[in-house]
């Protein structure tokens, strides 16, 4: 390889990986499984407090 290609190749992989460092991840932040578990923990505790209460009716009940 010459010098010229030789310095062309290596500043133009300096750009792509400067591009591919601004571009930035598109990937969701890592949420720990026991952060995951507290979580929906907290989601049905809430769930079940926003449930109406059924009454129960006692009795004998007609066929």
């Amino acid at each position: 390889m010459n010098r010229r290609k030789k310095i062309n190749q290596t500043l133009k992989g300096k750009a792509k990986k400067a591009n591919a460092k601004k571009a930035g991840s598109n990937k969701p932040k890592y949420v720990s499984k026991a952060e995951r578990a507290l979580e929906n923990q907290a989601v049905t505790s809430d769930a079940n407090q926003n449930q109406p209460i059924e009454t129960v009716v006692t009795g004998e009940q007609a066929d």
